[in-house]
């Protein structure tokens, strides 16, 4: 149910930097790792949307897939769903350097008012 609040914040980011434009689509950037469906956001946008100048917008969705750094030798790595270790040095896991994301990456908007 986060979906909810989440598409509301886009939204109103997304209405506010329009400036009165009509929006044609907005550009999201979401992390593996955060729970967000696209779906659940897309559901929410085309309720909450009508009657704004989003109306009709479409979205694009953009998945940024998990890196890790390790801690112990510093190497960059992608985990798998099984395999969280470090490939270089067997440590487990590591600072999540990218994943995590979630933000509006850019909006188009029309000439008309």
């Amino acid at each position: 149910m986060h979906e909810l609040s989440v598409t509301e914040e886009l939204l109103r980011i997304a209405v506010t930097h329009a400036d009165g434009r009509r929006i044609t689509a907005i550009h999201l950037v979401i992390g593996e790792l955060t729970s967000f469906i696209d779906d659940t956001i897309q559901f929410y946008f085309d309720l909450l949307a009508p009657g704004t100048v989003a109306e009709g917008a479409r979205l694009y969705f953009e998945r940024v897939p998990v890196r890790f750094r390790c801690r112990s030798c510093g190497t960059e790595f992608a985990p798998s769903e099984q395999e969280w270790h470090c490939p270089a040095c067997g440590t487990l896991g590591g600072d999540v350097i990218a994943g995590k994301e979630f933000f509006v990456e850019s909006i188009e908007v029309g000439t008309d008012q």
